[in-house]
């Protein structure tokens, strides 16, 4: 391996094991540059998908869009604990502001290939797989620029009223949100078990 391949190599290595999720109140306010967002979704098409189909959507919320997100957001509450029974108002404030509460937000969308019949070219599982790789992409560019974020999959993240604003209705599916932002705190350090012990040679 020449010496230009094994600095490429380390350096690969290097973000892939400093890649960190954290919540949202560990992230600083600060605004992220565009050009960071526009090479992680680059980053995040390079995935690669079974068939070609390039399933992954992606909607970026950052500036005054994060303020309707959060109205998105506390109706998909509002619907959900009403039928349930257990609607809170302080909970619906609190999610009318969840949206400010990271510089950005980055829906996560699956829209499957398509025949010419309209069938379906490939599972869900590989579809869904396809779109989790080209997370894993921009997340890592996001961790080479000293970047924090977390894939959020459950409630409001993924409702059906959510799902309709972004226009994933089905055949597409809303998989749920990446929230991202500068850290408040130092970087966390990793825990991982051996990889060796994960492995089995034959």
């Amino acid at each position: 391996m020449s010496s230009d391949q094994d600095t490429r190599l380390s350096t690969l290595l290097e973000v892939i094991a400093s890649r960190r999720s954290l919540g949202l109140a560990r992230l600083k306010e600060d605004a992220i540059n565009p050009v960071i967002l526009r090479q992680a979704m680059e980053a995040a098409n390079w995935a690669p998908s079974n068939g070609d189909t390039e399933p992954w959507r992606f909607t970026v919320f950052t500036g005054d869009s994060r303020v309707e997100l959060g109205q998105v957001f506390a109706e998909a509450y509002k619907q959900e604990a009403e039928a349930d029974g257990d609607y809170r108002q302080e909970t619906f404030n609190a999610m009318l502001e969840r949206g400010t509460d990271a510089p950005c937000w980055i829906s996560i969308g699956m829209t499957p290939g398509l025949r010419p019949d309209g069938s379906r070219s490939m599972t869900d599982e590989e579809e869904i797989m396809a779109v989790a790789c080209a997370v894993q992409n921009m997340h890592l560019v996001f961790t080479a620029h000293g970047l924090v974020g977390m894939w959020h999959s459950k409630g409001g993240s993924i409702h059906p009223n959510t799902a309709k604003y972004l226009g994933l209705e089905a055949p597409s599916k809303l998989l749920g949100f990446f929230w991202l932002g500068y850290p408040k705190i130092d970087w966390p350090e990793g825990e991982r078990g051996p990889w060796e012990d994960k492995v089995t040679w034959k």
